[in-house]
């Protein structure tokens, strides 16, 4: 289960929306071994696609020196659905390199509501898991 402050799992729908036609990507860190998330890091869709996303290289490169100086892992690692549900592609399920990370995808397919998901993938294998909102940790 993955257990999400509600700030945080508005920050993502925002960035998701905000990135709207395209697809929007990003992180949430935490400390080692605590499967917490508590630090929200959007990053760039280097692809700038409505159908695909992809971290830029560099920008990942510095984001994991970054969380290992911090004592931090990715505790979510999401992107956004524009035309579809929030459900993991094959593309998804082949980008999928983190076996502890909560996987959040949001479809920002309708303008009024949205769906945010979480799944653990590992091994190619899709987990569906339920997602608990709460005000604080």
């Amino acid at each position: 289960m993955l257990t999400i402050t509600a700030a945080l799992r508005d920050r993502i729908v925002a960035h998701a929306r905000a990135d709207h036609p395209d697809e929007a990507c990003g992180v949430v860190a935490g400390p080692e071994g605590s499967d917490r998330p508590e630090r929200f890091i959007p990053m760039l869709n280097a692809a700038r696609s409505p159908t695909f996303y992809e971290f830029d290289s560099a920008d990942l490169f510095k984001l994991y020196r970054e969380m290992d100086d911090r004592d931090e892992e990715p505790v979510i690692v999401y992107h956004s659905h524009t035309a579809t549900e929030a459900y993991p592609s094959r593309t998804d399920v082949s980008y999928a390199s983190e076996p502890n990370a909560h996987y959040v995808l949001v479809s920002t397919r309708e303008e009024d509501t949205y769906e945010f998901r979480s799944f653990r993938i590992v091994d190619g294998v899709i987990t569906e898991e339920e997602v608990r909102v709460v005000d604080a940790y």
